[in-house]
């Protein structure tokens, strides 16, 4: 099964000249040659792609030999076959020991990442990385869940407990051979000086890297509505549906909202950034000696990226893409589901692929190696995908305090005491640090005012039981209808999902998931008093919110956009900002068309780098006048342009600059200069409705002024354009180095030498697309968000699912599967997701067997 994807030409293909086999056995395949079915006549129907798959299946695999490891506190052996490319199907006999394995193997591959999930978890990284990362620390022990854990564990499965702990179990398991034998630890704990420490199953239900919510847009939004009032902040941003109150209440005015008032929420949120003082002297880079050198610690090296300037292009690059097809609508004449989270590009991967097979389960695709389970993928029944939901499941409260006693608070009538916990947190090199955590009624206090006697806290939803990051996939991997499926999303409270479903039975189905607080008598958009007037009415029931089952359209599509009805009851628990709505509509203009849709549709749609915003904005320059030559050839050659962001495209380059240029000199004309800190972007939906029908802040005249607007945004980015790369517009392609690509940065890349900063980071390769595109690669230069997992499931043949999984399944930079599936990701290609056992043997390149201690 060789890599499935587009030629130079636009055309789908089956890549490779054969297959090779263990023990020299090759099968030849011929390249096999699928036009983009909205081009050009299709040529291979999915029937056809099936016989291929299904006879190489057939052939008698010559499985390698197996390494075999003993360990303690199996059952029964177990035996894990490795596909070539990276993707682990695990074979067990029992759920204990299948849930040992995922921990085993997920250590095996990805021990660096685990651990540093652990300290984060855990408040322990300043232990090994000193004083900067105390607040770190600190706000990760103000947010730990302290809860009745058997109540939570029990929560993401009947038998929750035992499976997490089971998985903690090979974690460990793995951790205890890494410590007996140093050289099977990847080079990042050598670069660190560190070693591996244990796992807990309070680690796997850790929040951290969850999307929990919007409290620091709540913060932004009070700042902005505190400088210059609700009516200013509502016309510049774009909340719906409906309309909601952006009021501050009188008490909450001045500066009593501009402190650093989320810093330790922030730092329990962050990712981690390392010092160069943190590496060992033999790979810290040469021109850096200490945490105090002038080198930033976060992006990437090289020349500063000319959009980091541009108010918000990076507002739009977190999102995620899925979409269900009625069979009624496919080649196939089955459900076909396709899902491509978006988040952040990195080295090692954020998403894991495996395969999970034991009585009872029988369930592959993506989840994070972190977590027991699958969170996105299939089994026999079905198959499921996610995208964002916007919930808003936090609140910042602020109360007034006893000027004698700094942890009382008003509530209501009287004043009611925090709860204080004492920790002591280790600090490399030096003493131990005793820290003081303070909560409310409502949640953890993040920032005192001693000066005005305010304390802030956080409510936040996910601190209930049942708020780890999805953990509840547990129950949909075993859904076997609709039905249970939409059961099992019930238990699904964080983060707030689309959460969709194609069943073999022809069923197809959208249920949007999370923890929903309903508020009576405020948004939740801006920060309220804590004194007992702004409370929760308890939470919309999950099987409330929006869903609905084969729907007429015969598809449902979605990509963080809003999808409420204006007249869904329970309007009080569903958040007001949403992505804009071109990923969504492009997706839908696909699905819509009345074709029938193959996989090759649907690898093509998951790539696809229309943008809806370019074929809006771009024919408005048809009625402008220009004098300059160069922005005037510009302008034709926009106009000329089919609005496709194309790496090997000119006018993608042009537009891209022009469309950031657009974005800022749109701020700058309608968003006050007092509030643009606060509101450092307007959406790109304001953008294009404001182009199309100029508003009155533009100017006596608006039509003209909406004209000199767009000229003067291609004129500075055509300056732009040949200040960077020369006067010849064959010189502005856009994906270049230079340019729009990808670069995935490990995190420890900024602080090591040269030769191992090689080691770890992966790319450059060229990109299309932006932050508009269904192909979401972000605003910036560098992609460094986006949908580096993607999986599209044809429900009529399991084993004709393909995925891409970028950089690669590896954690280990010197490991063969850490970057080997970068450049098919890269070159928007996919490779199989063999199921069948068939399947799975036809492609395995590695083989471990497990066995109980002898």
């Amino acid at each position: 099964m060789p890599p499935v994807g587009l030629d130079q030409a636009g055309r789908r293909t089956c890549r490779g000249v054969g297959l090779e086999r263990p023990h020299g056995v090759q099968v030849a395949v011929a390249r096999l040659t699928v036009q983009a079915p909205w081009r050009r006549p299709f040529r291979l129907t999915v029937a056809g792609f099936a016989l291929l798959v299904t006879a190489v299946g057939m052939l008698e695999a010559q499985l390698p030999e197996a390494d075999t490891v003993f360990i303690e506190g199996l059952e029964a052996p177990i035996e894990i076959l490795k596909d070539r490319w990276g993707v682990s199907h695990i074979y067990a006999q029992s759920e204990h020991d299948l849930f040992f394995a995922q921990g085993y193997n997920a250590a095996r591959d990805r021990l660096f990442q685990l651990e540093m999930w652990r300290r984060r978890a855990t408040g322990t990284v300043a232990e090994v990385l000193g004083r900067d990362e105390l607040r770190r620390d600190r706000g990760a022990r103000l947010f730990l869940f302290r809860g009745d854990l058997e109540a939570e564990l029990a929560h993401y499965h009947p038998r929750g407990q035992a499976i997490v702990q089971a998985f903690v179990d090979g974690v460990n398991a793995r951790v205890r051979e890494a410590l007996d034998d140093p050289s099977l630890l990847s080079v990042e704990f050598e670069i660190l000086g560190i070693e591996p420490g244990m796992w807990t199953p309070a680690v796997v239900i850790s929040r951290h890297q969850g999307l929990l919510g919007n409290i620091g847009d709540e913060l932004r939004l009070g700042r902005a509505v505190a400088r210059s009032g609700p009516d200013v902040v509502e016309r510049v941003s774009w909340f719906h549906p409906g309309d909601p109150e952006l009021t501050l209440h009188d008490g909450l005015g001045g500066d009593l909202l501009f402190d650093d008032i989320l810093a330790l929420y922030d730092a329990f949120r962050d990712g981690l950034r390392f010092s160069p003082d943190d590496v060992a002297p033999r790979f810290r880079r040469a021109d850096v000696g200490s945490a105090e050198g002038a080198v930033p610690l976060s992006g990437e090296s090289g020349p500063p990226d000319p959009s980091a300037n541009i108010p918000g292009v990076n507002a739009e690059d977190l999102g995620s893409n899925n979409w269900v097809v009625s069979g009624r609508l496919t080649e196939s004449g089955y459900p076909i589901m396709a899902n491509d989270p978006h988040r952040a590009q990195a080295a090692p991967s954020l998403r894991y692929i495996v395969h999970l097979n034991a009585p009872g389960w029988n369930v592959i695709g993506g989840g994070e190696p972190t977590i027991p389970g699958v969170s996105i993928g299939h089994n026999d029944y079905g198959a499921w995908g996610l995208t964002v939901f916007r919930t808003d499941g936090e609140d910042l409260y602020v109360y007034d305090t006893d000027p004698q006693d700094p942890t009382r608070y008003r509530y209501g009538d009287g004043w009611e005491r925090m709860t204080v916990i004492h920790e002591v947190i280790a600090v490399e090199g030096e003493d131990d640090v005793e820290v003081e955590l303070r909560y409310t009624r409502h949640g953890p206090v993040v920032y005192q005012d001693a000066a005005d006697h305010k304390a802030y806290a956080v409510r936040a939803a996910w601190m209930e039981v049942g708020g780890a990051p999805y953990l509840a996939s547990l129950r949909m991997d075993q859904a076997r209808t609709w039905q249970e499926f939409r059961d099992a999303c019930t238990y699904s409270n964080i983060p707030g999902e689309n959460m969709i479903w194609a069943g073999r039975d022809g069923t197809i189905g959208w249920q949007s998931v999370g923890i929903a607080p309903i508020r009576r008598t405020w948004s939740g958009l801006v920060p309220v008093p804590g004194d007992g007037r702004y409370e929760w009415d308890g939470y919309l029931p999950i099987a409330e919110k929006p869903h609905t089952v084969d729907p007429p359209e015969e598809f449902f599509a979605s990509a963080n956009n809003n999808l409420t009805a204006p007249d869904y009851p329970h309007m009080d628990a569903i958040g007001f900002s949403w992505s804009d709505p071109y990923r969504w509509a492009r997706v839908s203009e696909v699905l819509g068309s009345g074709r029938r849709l193959s996989m090759a549709d649907m690898m093509r749609l998951q790539t696809d780098v229309l943008s809806i915003p370019a074929r809006i904005l771009v024919p408005l320059l048809e009625r402008t006048a220009i004098h300059n030559p160069a922005v005037e050839r510009s302008r034709l050659l926009l106009l000329d342009w089919d609005y496709r962001l194309e790496a090997t495209s000119v006018e993608a380059g042009i537009y891209a600059a022009w469309e950031r240029h657009l974005r800022r000199a749109v701020h700058e004309a309608m968003v006050p200069p007092e509030v643009r800190e606060w509101i450092p972007s307007v959406p790109m939906k304001r953008v294009v409705d404001w182009m199309l029908v100029p508003p009155g802040e533009l100017g006596q005249d608006p039509l003209a002024a909406r004209d000199a607007l767009l000229v003067e945004a291609l004129t500075r980015a055509v300056a732009e354009l040949t200040e960077r790369f020369g006067g010849q517009p064959s010189g502005w392609v856009y994906g270049q180095p230079e340019y729009k690509h990808a670069t995935v940065r490990h995190p420890l890349s900024r602080t090591v030498d040269d030769a191992t900063r090689r080691r770890l980071d992966v790319g450059p390769a060229p990109r299309g697309g932006n932050s508009y595109t269904v192909n979401n690669t972000g605003g910036g230069d560098n992609q460094t968000s986006g949908a580096s997992f993607r999986i599209i499931v044809d429900t009529s043949d399991w084993d004709l699912a393909v995925a891409t999984n970028s950089p690669g399944q590896g954690g280990d930079p010197d490991g063969p599967h850490y970057d080997d599936l970068f450049d098919l990701w890269a070159s928007d290609q996919f490779f199989p997701l063999p199921y069948s056992r068939r399947a799975v043997e036809a492609a395995t390149g590695s083989r471990l067997l497990l066995a109980p201690e002898r």
